[in-house]
């Protein structure tokens, strides 16, 4: 690892505290064996305690990739199956307009079922909101277009819930953070966790700054636990979670599932989607175009992402709370293609 990049790298994000994107920001650059760059910069919220890498992060939709893997253990162990509808094993769903979608649509977003649907506002029940999911008018034909939803993983929470008679956060802890020895990922941080959590939003509709709590108002609303968003992290999960997704620790699924959830399925059409994961186009990739064809990972709304290249056999992460102290555009999409995109390597 060249000093030279890791300083320029450094010096970027610490540019960006200074400019207001966040108050903090943790990263790792490594491979199987491990971090070749890692560090932090700045505090838990402004003015807030300096960050020491033991921060808790609220991963946003860096959820939904973790949720995947969850029912992607369920479809190996035979427990789900790609081609199953929502209506099969969602009694609630099964006269909804979205009883025919499949787990394959919901986790490649060719679902057709709309995106950010604020649902919460009109909705501020767990089972309102639940049955003003089952109304939402799909957008587009199944499978005809990727149209990122949240919706859709709602769904995938529930039927993984349904199909094992577990709950989500209990499926996360026995296939995700049990096996690779996660000891912070979670959903609903506790007391001693939330004392270590990175602020996110002062946010309106609840009326303080959100620490130790997710983001996410739907997720809020349906208890915190959820297929969408909801999970938490320290630098230190993520970089076991990168490490095993290229091989280095513990597998998660088998070689032959693992290479079928991260492969590119809609190339046809207009965004490249894996299940569960975003795959990395070069018109369109947000860590820029130094990740190769091969590449995925996913991006969170509080300003998390982890991108892996199996074929480079390297992984990056950012974990910044780019929405606090609130969620206005400052120019952070264009620093995290800039992060990527600084060399890794002399």
């Amino acid at each position: 690892m060249s000093t030279h990049h890791a300083a320029a790298r450094r010096h970027l994000l610490e540019q960006g505290r200074a400019r207001g994107l966040y108050s903090g920001a943790a990263w790792s650059l490594g491979d199987a064996n491990g971090p070749y760059d890692r560090g932090w910069t700045g505090t838990r919220a402004d003015g807030g305690a300096p960050l020491d890498g033991a921060d808790l992060w609220d991963l946003a939709s860096v959820t939904k990739p973790i949720v995947g893997l969850v029912v992607m253990a369920l479809v190996e162990r035979g427990v789900l199956g790609l081609d199953d509808t929502v209506g099969h094993h969602l009694d609630r769903y099964r006269d909804s307009p979205h009883a025919a979608l499949t787990l394959a649509q919901l986790l490649d977003h060719t679902s057709g079922l709309p995106g950010g649907v604020p649902l919460y506002r009109e909705h501020p029940t767990r089972e309102s909101l639940l049955t003003a999911l089952g109304t939402l008018e799909c957008a587009a034909a199944p499978g005809t277009h990727v149209a990122y939803s949240s919706q859709g993983f709602i769904l995938l929470g529930l039927i993984a819930e349904q199909a094992t008679g577990r709950s989500l956060d209990a499926l996360v802890t026995e296939l995700v953070s049990t096996p690779l020895g996660l000891a912070d990922l979670c959903f609903r941080p506790g007391p001693e966790q939330r004392a270590r959590a990175v602020a996110t939003e002062d946010c309106p509709w609840r009326g303080r700054t959100v620490t130790g709590e997710v983001h996410d108002e739907n997720a809020v609303v349906l208890g915190g636990v959820a297929g969408h968003a909801g999970l938490f992290a320290t630098l230190t999960d993520m970089e076991r979670l990168a490490r095993s997704l290229l091989g280095g620790g513990p597998p998660m699924l088998a070689p032959d599932t693992l290479a079928l959830m991260t492969a590119p399925r809609t190339d046809h059409l207009n965004l490249r989607r894996a299940l569960a994961w975003q795959g990395t186009d070069p018109h369109t990739s947000p860590v820029g175009d130094s990740f190769g064809p091969a590449s995925y990972g996913h991006t969170g709304f509080t300003g998390t992402s982890l991108w892996i290249d199996p074929e480079a056999a390297r992984y990056a992460i950012l974990l910044t709370n780019r929405v606090h102290p609130d969620r206005a555009e400052r120019g952070f999409a264009p620093l995290r293609r800039e992060f990527h995109t600084v060399p890794v390597r002399p």
